[in-house]
């Protein structure tokens, strides 16, 4: 009966006539040379090089689109602690030197009454320079992308659903794409499964990603979409380290098929990039070999990458699906 209600559940994600868009401009007039993306996240977008990983598949799938991505990384952190950060503060195109300053201000003060609070220390450094080099590195942003990291988990109540809009503002205020980019380290595997895996959390968790992501007029890459159609048809793969909680290789490269296809509306299916290597070694000695003292690059074979490919574009429409597009 379980798994006669999985199988069920999971009909539900199915794709019936996926949409092949390479070609695709990514503008509405085509004139579009240089797509800027600005990520912010934590170690679940650090990873494996993530955000060069789908430069470099926009740029194969775009013949002649020139990608400019950038990262504000703050490691383990959410984007409740992002927005006290600043990282906010790298969206805007217009003049936004005061809330810098402000920024700055209140980061100090919070120094002052938390001297180890090294978030605070490193996000002052980071918003003098951004002060310093306004004029030189501010840029009008094609696209946002607000990773999500166990703040996704109590839908309407969620962290991330109380800040995801005030950085989507932002972006949208400058005409900026939004992508929500939701982990889900609480259902990646380490080993390889022998039963169906539980659908049901993940598609409630999916609901209120959706109603999100409608709520404030944004794509979606659900990697907790992704990652169950990945174990129920591919449950030979694992999705995450053994020796480390982080996505691997196998969870990257579906996500980075994920987020290109957020990014574009488009398809990865056909798309040559075929390997990942990840940033952090074996005991940080070898930097041949990954947490798992397995080949920190891994390429894979054209049957996975195939899979792969269309796991995540299947994920990419079941999202669409639930929100009626």
């Amino acid at each position: 009966m379980r798994f006669l209600l999985v199988s069920v559940l999971l009909s539900l994600l199915a794709v019936v006539s996926p949409r092949h868009c390479h070609g695709a401009d990514p503008s509405p007039d085509g004139a579009a040379k240089t797509l800027k993306v600005l990520f912010i996240g934590n170690s679940y977008t650090a990873r494996h090089h993530l955000a060069d990983v789908v430069k470099a598949m926009i740029q194969e799938g775009r013949p002649g689109l020139q990608v400019d991505a950038k990262s504000v990384i703050y490691g383990g952190r959410r984007l409740a602690d992002h927005w006290r950060l600043g990282s906010q503060n790298f969206i805007p195109f217009g003049d936004n030197r005061d809330d810098i300053k402000a920024t700055i201000k209140a980061l100090e003060v919070q120094r002052k009454k938390d001297p180890g609070d090294k978030y605070a220390k490193y996000a002052v450094e980071r918003q003098r320079k951004l002060l310093a080099e306004y004029d030189s590195t501010r840029t009008r942003w094609d696209v946002v992308v607000l990773q999500s990291y166990r703040d996704d988990l109590e839908g309407d109540e969620s962290l991330y659903a109380r800040y995801a809009p005030k950085f989507a503002e932002l972006a949208h205020a400058d005409g900026a794409k939004v992508v929500l980019y939701e982990t889900t380290p609480t259902t990646q595997n380490d080993k390889p499964l022998t039963e169906q895996p539980d659908a049901k959390s993940v598609l409630e968790k999916a609901q209120a990603i959706a109603a999100l992501a409608d709520k404030i007029d944004a794509e979606v890459a659900p990697m907790s979409l992704v990652a169950l159609k990945c174990q129920s048809q591919r449950p030979d793969l694992t999705l995450r380290f053994v020796n480390d909680a982080h996505l691997n290789q196998s969870m990257a490269y579906l996500t980075a098929c994920t987020l290109y296809a957020g990014i574009l509306d488009a398809d990865p299916r056909g798309l040559k990039v075929d390997s990942i290597t990840d940033i952090r070694y074996w005991q940080n000695k070898d930097r041949t070999k990954d947490r798992d003292n397995l080949p920190i690059t891994k390429v894979f074979s054209d049957q996975d990458r195939a899979d792969l490919q269309r796991i995540a574009w299947e994920g990419y429409q079941a999202m669409k699906q639930m929100r009626g597009q």
